[in-house]
Order: C-alpha cells, then sequence, then structure tokens
C-alpha cells in the first residue's frame, strides 16, 4: 500500500491545500494529512477544530478520488511521524521560490534521518499561488472578502472567530 503524509499546520486549510490534497491523492492509496500541533505558531484554531475542518473537507475528495485521507495529528518530528504513519512518501506544496529554499533544507535533514522516505512535490495551481493561511487569517481579521482562498465553511469559521 502506498502512503502518503501531507503536513502542515493548517490553520486554516485553504483552497491551496485542498488542492494539493487531491491531487497528491491520486498518487496514493492513503493519504494522510498531517496536522502540526505547533504551539510556537499559536494558531487562531485549535487543534480539534483543525482536524475537524479538514475531516470536514476532506470527506468528499475521498470519495471522488476512491483513495483514503485520514487525518492525524503530530507533534513531534516530521520523519517520525511518516513512520508512526507507515509512510514512504512527504508531499509538500509549493508556491513560490522562497518555498523551495526552505523546503530543499527540510529535504535534506530529513534524508539525512531516514533515505527511505522521499519528499515530492507539488506546485501550487497558479489560481492559488498567493494564498497563505497566515494572510487568509488577516484579512478574514480585517474585514475583507476571503470567497476566493477557503470553502464557505472555513469562511464561516473565521468569521465567527473574529466576530
Amino acid at each position: 500500500m502506498r502512503i502518503g503524509l501531507y503536513p502542515g499546520t493548517f490553520d486554516p486549510i485553504t483552497l491551496g491545500h485542498i488542492d494539493i490534497i487531491r491531487r497528491a491523492a491520486v498518487l496514493v492509496d492513503r493519504l494522510v494529512i498531517g496536522v502540526a500541533i505547533n504551539r510556537d505558531k499559536g494558531p487562531l484554531f485549535d487543534l480539534e477544530e483543525r482536524v475537524a475542518m479538514i475531516e470536514a473537507e476532506c470527506a468528499a475528495l475521498s470519495a471522488e478520488t476512491a483513495t483514503e485521507i485520514v487525518v492525524h495529528p503530530f507533534e513531534n518530528l516530521l520523519i517520525q511521524c511518516a513512520r508512526d504513519v507507515g509512510a514512504q512518501m512527504i508531499v509538500r506544496g509549493l508556491r513560490a521560490v522562497a518555498d523551495f529554499e526552505y523546503e530543499f533544507q527540510m529535504v535534506g535533514m530529513n534524508r539525512a534521518m531516514d533515505a527511505s522516505v522521499e519528499t515530492v512535490f507539488l506546485m501550487a495551481d497558479a489560481n492559488h499561488q498567493a494564498i497563505a493561511s497566515k494572510l487568509v487569517k488577516e484579512i478574514a481579521r480585517l474585514g475583507g472578502d476571503i470567497t476566493k482562498f477557503v470553502t464557505p465553511a472555513v469562511r464561516d469559521a473565521l468569521l465567527r472567530s473574529y466576530s
């Protein structure tokens, strides 16, 4: 069974994330969405809220792609999380050159720790290259329109958080 791990904070999940999930799902038999518990980032949504949002958004994708998609919170090293879920590949989305520089370093460190886990990069769709959760939250906080960046359910959750 081919198992992939798509890690992130997903605070909140955006249309860019969903695009990467949809495209990664056709590459594997099981796609694990690793939700990072990163206290240093100070997420807007707590872990349970982020997991629930991801599960809700991925239910239809799982049926659409005939791929099992599961959500797995983690607080350890990414490479250890990959081992924990039995992933042979880590999926990462790239938006710009700045993303690549960071990801290039991460791949090197992960390969040094476990060369059996490959990293696969998927370029963000042109329509989603500018989307970043941090910017979406800022736009929502300041009353801007975020309908082009998130699903209606996520938009509603953001608006409730900032009301």
